[in-house]
């Protein structure tokens, strides 16, 4: 690798432009990298990727299932072999989740295990193969978006709760294995609503209950993944919490 490649960053779980996905492929490639967009919609992505080019930026549009063993494969061997111009991956991000109230007793086996097979089954597809291809490499950084509910289950919300605790776990198990080989991994909770597209949509009352800054920025998030990418190897993070001055906890 020479110092003329640009570096390659690839963000797993990116959805709309005023979301935490798009938001971390901005910063990313304002910084530098090479961004792999991938999430599940041809269109969001190709919008992503258009406003990245842009504002002077470089990346590419990767339609890929985290759920699905082949698409992490695929979209893994793009980010080791980037093409003409692109260093191989050296910041893998695991954002793609979901989440809704369900009361428990009407929570049916297909809904819990579709939020376990996107929270936390995906996480793990993508933790190990990121590992597989970093961890001979010496370097890089995978980050995890993690949530409060991986520390305590609300009510209606044992679903979700049981996959953000679950990919916490990987993260950790991730960390102690692989973080004396050389790979930074992290765990970022998200304690709070994120000011984007979703919450804006579905509960526009809340965001105006909130009030200014009651909600997470997504590029204040952003910034802090980046730091925790540039952070030295003598003091690593393995885990964060993120939430508003506003939020009680």
């Amino acid at each position: 690798m020479t110092s003329s490649l640009k570096p390659t960053a690839v963000v797993v779980g990116v959805g709309a432009e005023q979301g935490l996905g798009a938001a971390l492929c901005r910063k990313f490639a304002s910084e530098g990298h090479h961004v792999l967009v991938a999430g599940r919609t041809r269109e969001k992505l190709d919008r992503v990727v258009a406003g990245l080019t842009a504002a002077g930026g470089s990346g590419e549009a990767v339609v890929a299932d985290a759920t699905r063993e082949a698409d992490v494969a695929r979209l893994f061997d793009r980010a080791l072999a980037p093409g003409a111009g692109f260093a191989p991956v050296d910041l893998v991000v695991f954002n793609a989740g979901n989440n809704r109230q369900v009361p428990f007793r009407d929570l049916d086996a297909a809904t819990f295990e579709d939020f376990w097979r996107v929270g936390c089954f995906g996480g793990f597809l993508v933790g190990r193969e990121a590992a597989r291809r970093l961890v001979p490499l010496g370097r890089g950084t995978v980050i995890f978006t993690g949530a409060s509910a991986s520390l305590r289950g609300r009510a209606g919300f044992a679903h979700f709760a049981a996959a953000k605790a679950g990919l916490r776990m990987i993260s950790q198990g991730m960390a102690r294995e692989f973080g004396p080989q050389g790979l930074h991994v992290a765990h970022v909770l998200i304690d709070g609503g994120i000011d984007g597209e979703r919450l804006h949509t579905l509960a526009p009352e809340r965001v105006k209950a909130l009030g200014e800054d009651g909600l997470l920025h997504i590029d204040a998030i952003a910034e802090t993944y980046w730091q925790l990418h540039r952070q030295h190897r003598s003091a690593w993070t393995q885990e964060v919490d993120l939430r508003p001055f506003k939020e009680s906890f």
